[in-house]
């Protein structure tokens, strides 16, 4: 095994952003065996996977154990804590750096990861707590070390995944293979079969109701929300860009959003769209939870809007508080963002506790 001189590790606030094109490479993975993640989206391209972490069925099966171990920390926590399959892999509470903890859910069609985007590659979200032991998981690499040397199966499945024998690799190394096992894991949820997702199919029907939402979504006039949260050729529901989506007139401290990693005063209160997918499960709502129902929101959206010199041009109707939606129209659009949530990838086994 080689590991580049350049160093891997840049940590940027609290996550770790490592470059697309990682100088680490795996050299060496065994006998493990290629996966190739389905694509059950028409209008989207294959997923992207980084050449230094190829997905093996041997990857994917290390980084769910350890997706649903405690062995990785000191406070009896593992990643299904914070981020629990029943609610779309996230949790009704704020993560230890003061932001609303988002869902992991088809992430490895995303570029940039957290609300500000601090990280752009999914291989490496997991390392600053690794590395620093004390944002989410409270992890020490010592007691790490220990326990998985003396695991009866981690040895085996980090040799079977990549060709190494864990207990013999330097610290580094170890926050290495572990952040890019849980990657393999995490690019496999996939969620693809909401209501709505069938009803592009032909295979189901929309209530009046939810047809009326469907309309007030798309229209300009009205509720204009796929412009950030994409259509129907867009099915991740998001634009994987940053806005400044009029939440609030000033901002300091996490309300700077990207600001506080581009340093560009242009990008001060922008946050990424999250994607609408289970949204109905993935309440606290916007970056700071301030709000807690879908209705909040869209009454928010209608006439709550606050100015900034930042503000998005799509918030083009901040001068009125909002888009002004009626009862009716509220609750009809919060009918149809009902319609993308999909029960079968809240309780498919294939992501479950193995």
């Amino acid at each position: 095994m080689r590991i580049n001189g350049i160093s891997l590790l840049c940590v940027a606030v609290l996550i770790v952003s490592c470059k697309k094109d990682s100088p680490f490479k795996i050299v060496d993975n065994g006998p493990a065996t290629p996966y190739e993640i389905p694509n059950p989206f028409n209008s989207l391209p294959d997923m992207e996977v980084p050449s230094y972490n190829p997905t093996t069925a041997e990857g994917i099966r290390l980084g769910r154990k350890l997706y649903y171990d405690e062995i990785l920390s000191m406070n009896n926590k593992s990643c299904s804590s914070c981020h629990p399959q029943v609610l779309s892999f996230t949790k009704s509470s704020m993560g230890p750096n003061g932001m609303q903890i988002l869902p992991h859910i088809n992430l490895g069609w995303n570029k940039a990861y957290g609300w500000n985007g601090e990280t752009t590659a999914l291989d490496s979200v997991a390392l600053a707590d690794l590395e620093h032991g004390n944002v989410f998981l409270n992890a020490n690499n010592d007691s790490i070390k220990a326990r998985i040397s003396n695991h009866p199966e981690y040895p085996q499945l980090f040799h079977d995944a990549f060709g190494i024998d864990i207990r013999e690799v330097s610290t580094s190394e170890r926050q290495i293979y572990i952040s890019y096992a849980l990657a393999q894991f995490m690019r496999t949820l996939v969620s693809s079969d909401s209501k709505f997702d069938r009803y592009l199919r032909g295979e189901t029907d929309l209530s009046p109701m939810e047809l009326y939402g469907l309309d007030i979504f798309y229209r300009e006039d009205k509720g204009d929300c796929f412009h950030c949260h994409g259509d129907v050729y867009n099915p991740l529901w998001t634009d994987n860009l940053f806005h400044n989506n009029g939440l609030k007139s000033t901002h300091s401290g996490n309300d700077l959003g990207r600001y506080n990693v581009t340093g560009n005063p242009s990008d001060i209160g922008k946050f990424k769209t999250p994607t609408l997918r289970n949204v109905e499960l993935t309440a606290p709502y916007m970056h700071d939870g301030s709000f807690s129902s879908l209705e909040e929101v869209v009454a928010f959206y209608s006439f709550g809007l606050q100015d900034s010199p930042t503000i998005d041009p799509l918030m083009k109707n901040v001068d009125y508080g909002g888009a002004l939606l009626n009862p009716t129209e509220q609750a009809a659009l919060v009918a149809f963002l009902k319609t993308l949530t999909d029960t079968d990838f809240l309780f498919n086994s294939a992501y479950s506790a193995p």
